[in-house]
């Protein structure tokens, strides 16, 4: 009877313990899917983030570039007229030689404010999926 007293003793122990290994195994592996789950909510809100700036530097980008060829457009029709108004060689040459030159400065100058408007965006666009990155380094350090 002893015997049967002690098995059933180290049997109601061992099921209890296997009980609470189970529980604490599910517990940490809600909390590990948990824990995954808001990290890709954050990975997917950066994805979007960066996605809406890179959106928005396209828009600006595009603007700048329509606003540049109607000028561009515009300058060479007043030019046009210029030339065609020119009462001798020499002022054909004078008006193509400052038309050239407005050319080249005004081209330069949309290359940089677009140049600029890039870059902008590519920082913009990226910050989010760099903290992003930032914050899983960490948690891969803090986990060693």
């Amino acid at each position: 009877m002893a015997a049967a007293e002690a098995v059933k003793s180290t049997v109601e122990q061992f099921t209890a313990a296997s009980n609470v290994a189970f529980k604490d195994g599910v517990e940490k592996t809600l909390a590990a899917l948990n824990d995954a789950n808001a990290h890709s909510k954050k990975n997917l809100e950066a994805v979007v983030a960066s996605v809406t700036a890179a959106t928005k530097g396209a828009e600006a980008l595009g603007a700048q570039a329509m606003a540049f060829s109607k000028k561009s457009f515009e300058d060479q029709v007043t030019a046009a007229k210029s030339l065609a108004g020119a009462k001798s060689v020499q002022e054909v040459v004078e008006l193509q030689t400052a038309f050239a030159k407005s050319a080249l400065e005004s081209y330069m100058s949309g290359v940089g404010q677009m140049s600029e408007t890039v870059s902008a965006s590519v920082k913009d666009s990226m910050k989010p999926l760099n903290e992003r990155v930032t914050a899983m380094v960490e948690r891969l350090q803090a986990a060693r």
